[in-house]
């Protein structure tokens, strides 16, 4: 079995691969590994291999891993899981990125909860893509007046859009979808000079949301292998 630093090798040699078929530089893609149900020595394994961004879903999960990885002071957290109004507050405090914004109850309290001493906080908007019921996120039409609405936010920095596709969708389908999704963050990125990110593609699909113009991929079981299903009640 590959250890997780080879694997994170390969998965960067795919990141690679998929750029130079799009023509684009490697650079243009950032990694974020999702370490959500995997222990605080894996992340730790990563981060003196390299990686520094790591997404988490669960937040009690997070901040107890944040605990024991206090003396990596230059990891940068991501959260990326739903958002619950209770837990605005710590997701302020313990993160610098925020993925999962769809409603705006959530940004104005994020907003508020900003230490004014804290660089503003990250965000991306979630987009529904496939409009699915199951899933979280705003429409496509509702992007312009909810962007306009968070950009207002003081403590709050609007870097893009994340999405995630349905699971079962065809190729053609998924394409379809990856596509919208570059459209609408172009349109973001001509509105907004804050506007960089489009965190999109995951361990199935990273080469065609790369070549589909993602910026940031989510990985999690190419790196860590497949889910605990055991974690922290929320």
């Amino acid at each position: 079995m590959n250890s997780i630093v080879d694997r994170l090798k390969e998965v960067r040699s795919s990141i690679e691969s998929a750029c130079l078929q799009s023509n684009r530089s490697s650079e243009s893609v950032q990694l974020l590994a999702v370490s959500k149900t995997k222990p605080a020595s894996d992340i730790r394994s990563l981060y003196h291999a390299g990686q520094q961004q790591f997404g988490e879903n669960y937040l009690q999960e997070a901040l107890t891993k944040q605990q024991q990885l206090l003396d990596l002071t230059d990891i940068v957290w991501h959260f990326i899981g739903p958002i619950q109004s209770n837990k605005t507050r710590d997701i302020a405090s313990h993160f610098a990125w925020v993925h999962s914004i769809d409603r705006l109850k959530i940004a104005r309290r994020l907003s508020q909860q900003r230490a004014q001493d804290a660089p503003p906080l990250n965000v991306l908007i979630q987009i529904n893509i496939d409009d699915e019921s199951t899933k979280a996120g705003i429409q496509p039409e509702q992007l312009v007046e909810f962007a306009g609405e968070m950009a207002q936010l003081p403590n709050l920095k609007l870097r893009g859009l994340m999405t995630l596709p349905a699971a079962e969708a065809s190729a053609q389908q998924q394409q379809q979808s990856f596509a919208t999704m570059q459209r609408l963050y172009s349109e973001l990125a001509s509105q907004y000079p804050t506007v960089d990110t489009l965190s999109m593609g995951m361990s199935n699909d990273l080469e065609s949301a790369i070549k589909a113009g993602s910026t940031m991929v989510r990985i999690g079981t190419a790196l860590f292998g497949a889910r605990d299903q055991t974690r922290s009640n929320e």
